[in-house]
């Protein structure tokens, strides 16, 4: 498994499957890994920390894996050199000390992996160590506590680092743990979501950060009033989270960080670690291993087995500024499943597949509705768009464009010029007659219905435009209002597939893919909208390296008022048809009828 030219072959079914996964990437680690040395050198890319912090961070991501794995008492034949790499980077004295820290440090964010070594291993992960290397870890650990971060999810490697201290025996800060706390408590909005920090998005850092450790806390600290607040958030976040699975495995992919890859699934891996009483093992045990299995069909590792940066494919063009060569290396967490023994529930359990989920899941806190299309064969997440304060690269193609697809994942902007490099899928993109394109960035105004999602935004100070995303059956609607004192090209996407020839039919645009079909047609306007389709530049998207095809509709508009309207499907049948809907909007009311299920939905503009 993972290896790049070899058969893919591991069935993923069995703890030892899942322990011979690990074991693949940290034998790949392992060959890049010099003995006596505390970093690993994974590749050149730079991030903007260091290349010595870089190769710490490869190192230490490497122990989300090791550590649950040691746990179990499992025989892990890299556990020596890991902790020999331990001992020297915490000792101060050693040429391959990993450094003093500083104001919101990398190095920070990479404590919480110890903390997790010594929250699940306790005085077994120091028995090789000295008194004084004993000493050294602690102090070099403890400069987390009152380090200066970022308010958001980094507060939980602090508390990470505390739990630790507390369960190994070494002396602890509980007042530091509960401080770290009340800062997150600040970003608490209810049934069980969080954003990241106050006004930051919400995203799989949610999951795979909030609820991951707060879980891991909830288990293990005898803390017993908060954790029962933390097992009741994260109960009510899984009746949510289960929407953003397929039913083959693949999870929508969606926010920052999803060079991450099946660190999408972490949270499952803490439901199962904590008993948390939400799903059947069986459900939960089948979420997890058809995401791995689903991972184990991309291809995200090198010639050398090394995690590439990417997603479903290698991709620099997505990184974030803080992703370096070991950053992937955080999809490891979702090992957390092997510190249980073969004997629990989880790995005794039957795999099932998905529950029976409905077509259509609002999500208010998060402003998403996640639609179930052929059996959850095809998740798709409407989106109001959410407004990322770091602006991180490609931020508007991570978090604001209409849709994101488990099979279709969206393109990245390769320029700022010209309508090929825009990364126009799932967007309405408008220009002011000179080639640079703007669309949907910050929402002034946002309604979630259990029908459709509801956004004002302005892409110029007089241009404003209110959007309707409404889920109907296999389509979603567009439905755009625009009042624009400027005249404007605009263009509109469905979801991008791999190259392909068009075919137009009336109104529409459609694409016969070999990885599956993507319409879109125009509706409503006051007049007809052209259908066409344009081809992306190589690694736009982020599921394949191919240039990809996308489906549009294109039009002029004049000063004054408009509607824009279409209906948009996408399936990983290339031969998938359905009949269009139809829409009706009089007297700011809006209806459309389905001609083949013969129902209608209603609702007011």
């Amino acid at each position: 498994m993972w290896a790049a030219n070899k058969e893919k072959s591991n069935p993923l079914s069995s703890r030892q499957d899942v322990v011979a996964s690990l074991n693949a990437l940290l034998g790949a680690l392992d060959k890049q890994f010099p003995a006596g040395h505390s970093r690993i050198s994974l590749g050149e890319t730079c991030a903007h920390y260091s290349a010595d912090i870089a190769r710490m961070e490869g190192l230490s991501r490497a122990l989300w894996g090791l550590f649950p794995l040691m746990a179990s008492g499992e025989i892990t034949p890299y556990s020596e050199k890991y902790l020999t790499a331990i001992k020297r980077g915490t000792d101060p004295h050693s040429e391959e000390y990993w450094g003093d820290t500083e104001p919101f440090d990398q190095r920070l964010v990479e404590m919480a992996a110890y903390g997790l070594g010594l929250t699940l291993l306790q005085h077994r992960l120091l028995e090789s160590f000295s008194e004084q290397e004993v000493k050294n870890l602690h102090a070099w650990l403890n400069q987390i506590t009152d380090a200066q971060m970022p308010d958001s999810n980094w507060n939980y490697f602090a508390i990470m680092v505390q739990l630790g201290f507390k369960r190994a025996g070494l002396p602890f800060d509980q007042q530091a743990i509960d401080r770290r706390f009340d800062m997150m408590e600040a970003y608490y909005l209810g049934d069980g979501w969080y954003s990241d920090g106050a006004g930051r998005p919400k995203d799989y850092y949610i999951s795979m950060a909030f609820h991951f450790y707060g879980l891991i806390y909830a288990t293990l600290s005898d803390d017993d009033e908060r954790a029962i607040v933390l097992r009741e958030r994260a109960r009510q976040f899984a009746q949510d989270f289960i929407f953003f699975s397929a039913a083959d495995g693949a999870s929508v992919p969606f926010g920052r960080s999803l060079t991450y890859r099946f660190a999408m699934v972490t949270f499952w891996s803490a439901v199962a670690f904590s008993g948390l009483e939400v799903f059947t093992p069986g459900i939960v045990k089948g979420i997890v291993l058809r995401h791995l299995r689903w991972w184990q069909q991309q291809s995200i590792v090198d010639r050398d087995g090394i995690l590439t940066l990417g997603f479903a494919c290698p991709n620099l063009v997505m990184c974030e500024d803080y992703n370096s060569p070991g950053s992937p290396y955080w999809a490891l967490k979702t090992y957390l499943i092997l510190a249980l023994p073969e004997s629990h529930p989880f790995w005794q359990a039957e795999e099932q597949p998905l529950p029976v989920l409905a077509e259509k899941h609002a999500i208010p806190h998060a402003q998403q509705l996640l639609m179930h299309a052929d059996h959850s064969q095809h998740v798709v997440m409407l989106t109001a768009g959410q407004l990322e304060l770091n602006n991180y690269v490609n931020t508007e193609a991570k978090y604001t464009k209409f849709a994101y697809s488990s099979r279709f994942g969206f393109t990245l902007e390769r320029g700022r010029f010209g309508l090929k490099h825009a990364a126009c899928d799932s967007m309405l993109l408008l220009a002011d007659g000179d080639g640079y394109f703007r669309g949907r960035r910050e929402c002034e105004e946002v309604r979630v219905d259990e029908n459709y999602i509801f956004s004002r935004w302005s892409p110029w100070h007089d241009v404003h435009i209110e959007s309707w995303l409404v889920p109907f059956g296999d389509w979603h609607l567009r439905l755009h209002r625009i009042n624009s004192q400027r005249e404007l090209d605009t263009v509109e996407g469905g979801f991008a597939v791999m190259k392909t020839a068009h075919q137009i039919h009336e109104r529409g645009c459609y694409l016969a893919a070999p990885n599956g079909s993507s319409v879109i047609v125009d509706l409503f306007a006051e007049r007809a909208r052209q259908p066409d389709s344009l081809v992306t530049p190589p690694n736009s998207s982020i599921m394949f390296a191919e240039c990809a095809s996308i489906p549009i509709l294109t039009t002029p508009l004049g000063k004054g008022v408009h509607w824009l309207c279409c209906a948009v499907m996408a399936s990983g049948d290339p031969a998938k048809t359905a009949a269009t809907p139809r829409l009706h909007i009089t007297n700011n009311q809006a209806v459309i009828h389905d001609p083949e299920r013969e129902r209608t939905l209603s609702f007011s503009l």
